[in-house]
């Protein structure tokens, strides 16, 4: 069974970190449910295991070394946050980390498709992406990490942050292409409506 958790108020990176690490430790030890739990943060910026330190242009935010895959992201505003903590060996006969992802992606996808979004998967550029009248651009991010075939961490989708504040940063390392949110494309949605629609879509998928 998985508890869904929602913070109306942006949590502290480090306490997200740590309250993680916490139900982690308490689902591996069956003393708790998984959780997906739906935030926002404060301005930051993230480094995953494969960030490189010339991808970050201007420090004007924290920046957090993270274990998570992936490169540089931002988080902040207006970004709804999704952090899975699930119990891969549970959930799969042979725990398998990619079918995670590709599981997520397709959650991200179906959301968007509930706003008329269409969000699309590409080789070798992580995260979900829709074509624009500027060219492809990034909704959402992925980063995850896995402990005893626990994940943690998860996506990020953008919805209505300061798309100026990606500029510090090359988002996920790709400086060719870039980032979109729910405002950017013109689409109105709150927050609980999106988090109506994830919670709708989730079933579908896991």
């Amino acid at each position: 069974m998985v508890e869904w958790k929602t913070s109306k108020e942006p949590v502290c990176y480090e306490e997200a970190l740590a309250q993680m690490d916490e139900r982690v430790a308490d689902i591996r030890d069956g003393r708790a449910d998984e959780l997906v739990w739906l935030l926002e943060h404060h301005s930051l910026y993230t480094a995953g295991t494969s960030a490189k330190d010339s991808d970050l242009i201007a420090s004007e935010f924290p920046v957090y070394k993270t274990g998570r895959g992936g490169q540089y992201t931002y988080h902040g505003p207006g970004q709804r946050v999704a952090y899975a903590m699930l119990n891969l060996k549970d959930r799969q006969k042979v725990p398998d980390i990619r079918k995670y992802v590709h599981q997520l992606e397709e959650w991200i996808i179906l959301t968007l498709s509930e706003f008329n979004i269409t969000g699309e998967r590409r080789d070798g550029r992580i995260g979900i992406w829709v074509v624009t009248p500027a060219g492809e651009k990034k909704i959402a991010a992925l980063g995850v990490r896995v402990r005893h075939w626990i994940t943690l961490h998860g996506v990020s989708i953008n919805v209505s942050p300061d798309l100026s504040h990606f500029e510090g940063i090359v988002p996920c390392g790709i400086l060719k292409y870039g980032v979109t949110s729910f405002d950017d494309l013109g689409v109105e949605v709150s927050m609980d409506e999106l988090d109506e629609a994830l919670k709708k879509c989730w079933n579908k998928i896991f």
